[in-house]
């Protein structure tokens, strides 16, 4: 069997075009719920947004450089793990932290900031953290890629749909309150039809390979959400707090990591593979966790 760091996950270039348009339309949809207020918090209560927001874009790639020198794992696998830890979180965190009866409002002004603070981050902590964890002369050609190339990639893919949602949001309050469920629910089905697509294209190679990333993820993602948790209540949290955190930081926007796999790596096999599975497992994790969060009694 072929090594996982040399197979392609496959999109022709008319499908990856409508799939970087998709991704635009989703950060659409997810700008018409951000208001300034979410910011002007910040202002007035510090500590948990800034506890939050350190927890994914720091604590997060340092848990996971920490499981990549302990697992060993091929060397687009661990690309695929640093890339997914320097996403900015899910747009489906705030209904599971509501879920979870954690503090909602907490949840929204994560994934307003972590979004848009993904412009920056997420290049500079893949062009740190892709090194450390497999060397620089494991840096190929193939594999290297330009930091400003990946942060005009997501200008485009985010900062531009994220602009145009939120002028909308109060220029057009009332058209955008109508269609931001119909635009949600349309570009997820978008979205997953892609992902059905290139799943049947490329089913040989996920039967194959599937195995060697699925615990990997289940451990990735168990440390991102017990990390997150331990990190708030390390700091004092009220734990409807610690549990925005831990959902913020274990629900990430594997769709942009898997996009800019697509746009930049040509489909690495290791990473395709932990981007896509990481979209599916972190939705069952995260929603199973806040469930059973949500039966219990809140103490504090």
């Amino acid at each position: 069997m072929e090594s996982i760091d040399n197979i392609r996950i496959h999109f022709n270039p008319e499908q990856l075009g409508l799939l970087n348009f998709c991704l635009a339309f989703i950060m659409f949809g997810v700008a018409l719920d951000l208001k300034v207020d979410n910011f002007r918090e910040l202002l007035k209560t510090p500590k948990a947004p800034l506890v939050g927001l350190t927890s994914q874009i720091v604590l997060l790639p340092l848990l996971t450089l920490g499981l990549v020198y302990l697992i060993q794992p091929p060397v687009s696998i661990a690309l695929g793990m640093i890339l997914v830890s320097a996403c900015p979180g899910g747009n489906v965190s705030n209904f599971a932290v509501h879920l979870s009866k954690g503090n909602t409002a907490l949840s929204v002004m994560l994934t307003s900031m972590s979004t848009l603070a993904a412009i920056v981050t997420t290049p500079i902590i893949f062009a740190i953290f892709a090194p450390l964890a497999i060397g620089e002369e494991a840096m190929r050609e193939d594999i290297y890629v330009n930091p400003l190339d990946m942060l005009w990639a997501i200008v485009q893919l985010t900062l531009i749909p994220l602009i145009l949602g939120m002028l909308m949001h109060y220029q057009l309050p009332r058209i955008a309150a109508r269609i931001r469920r119909p635009i949600r629910i349309l570009s997820m089905i978008i979205f997953l039809g892609f992902i059905v697509v290139a799943v049947y294209g490329n089913l040989d190679n996920i039967k194959h390979y599937l195995h060697l990333v699925f615990f990997i993820v289940l451990i990735h993602n168990a440390t991102g959400l017990l990390g997150g948790y331990s990190f708030a209540k390390l700091f004092g949290l009220q734990r409807a707090d610690a549990r925005a955190i831990s959902l913020e930081t274990g629900i990430q926007n594997s769709g942009l990591g898997l996009i800019l796999i697509f746009n930049f790596f040509d489909g690495l096999g290791g990473m395709a593979l932990i981007a896509a599975w990481w979209g599916i497992w972190h939705l069952i994790s995260a929603f199973s966790l806040a469930s059973w969060w949500g039966r219990g009694r809140m103490e504090d």
